[in-house]
C-alpha cells in the first residue's frame, strides 16, 4: 500500500489521540493502532505478577517472557487486539492503577526498543493510523502526515475523569491532575524517545474542538499529502 496512507499522531495523555485515531481510521478506511495500549499491557502484566516497576532489569525480563502481541483487526471496535503472551486483554488496560505506572515502564530504553520494532513491523504491513508518544519522531519519522495533538491540562483531566466514570471508577480530581502532571513530566524528560513534536508535524490544540473537528483537519492534511495525478 502507498506510504502516504500512514498517519502518525503524538501527544500527551488525555489529548484525545486514541479517540481521534480511531475515528480517523474509520474515515480513511485504514487500520488503527494505539501504541500506548502495548505499554499499558506490559504495565498490567507487572501489576498482576508483582514485578516492581522501578526495577528496569525485571521489567525488561518480563517484556521478553511475556511478549506483548498486537493483532490488527478491522472487525474490532479499536481496530486491533492486544495480547500478553497468549492471553487477550481489553478494558483492564485502562484501569487507573495502570495509568499511574505506564510512563515509568515506557521510559525504559530496552522496553521501547522491543515495542518500536513491533510497531515498525506493523507499519510495513500496510497503511495505519498510529497514535502514541514517539510515532512521528521514532516509529514512523517518514510518515507524510504527522500530528502533535495537545489540549489544556484541565481539559485532559476532565476527559480522563469522564472515561473513568464510564468504567464505574471514581477518582479524586486533584489526585488525577497531579498524576497527569507527573506523567507529562516523565514523558517529556525521559532519555529514550521523549514526547516532543516531530519535525514537520502539524500542531492541533483540541481543547475547544470536537472529535469531528480534529478528524476533519487531519483528514484534510492526509488528502493534501496524496500525490495528485
Amino acid at each position: 500500500m502507498a506510504a502516504f496512507a500512514h498517519v502518525a499522531i503524538d501527544g500527551p495523555a488525555g489529548s484525545g489521540k486514541t479517540t481521534v485515531a480511531r475515528a480517523l481510521s474509520r474515515r480513511l478506511g485504514i487500520l488503527h493502532l494505539d501504541t500506548g495500549a502495548m505499554y499499558r499491557a506490559l504495565a498490567l502484566a507487572a501489576l498482576e505478577l508483582g514485578v516492581p516497576v522501578d526495577d528496569e532489569a525485571a521489567i525488561l525480563r518480563l517484556a521478553r517472557a511475556k511478549p506483548i502481541g498486537v493483532v490488527l483487526d478491522e472487525r474490532s471496535p479499536d481496530g486491533f487486539r492486544i495480547r500478553i503472551g497468549e492471553r487477550e486483554v481489553g478494558a483492564e488496560l485502562y484501569r487507573n492503577e495502570v495509568s499511574t505506572i505506564v510512563s515509568v515502564v515506557a521510559a525504559y530504553p530496552g522496553v521501547r526498543e522491543i515495542m518500536v520494532d513491533r510497531q515498525r513491523a506493523i507499519a510495513r504491513e500496510g497503511p495505519v493510523v498510529m497514535a502514541g508518544r514517539d510515532i512521528g519522531t521514532v516509529v514512523m519519522p517518514d510518515a507524510p502526515v504527522k500530528i502533535f495533538l495537545t489540549a489544556s491540562l484541565e481539559a485532559r483531566v476532565a476527559r480522563r475523569l469522564a472515561e473513568l466514570a464510564q468504567q464505574g471508577t471514581s477518582v479524586d480530581r486533584v489526585e488525577l491532575r497531579a498524576q497527569m502532571e507527573e506523567r507529562d513530566h516523565l514523558d517529556i524528560h525521559r532519555a529514550a524517545s521523549p514526547l516532543q513534536p516531530a519535525p514537520g508535524s502539524i500542531a492541533i490544540d483540541s481543547t475547544d474542538l470536537s472529535v469531528d473537528d480534529v478528524v476533519d483537519r487531519i483528514a484534510a492534511a492526509a488528502d493534501a499529502a496524496v500525490p495528485k495525478r
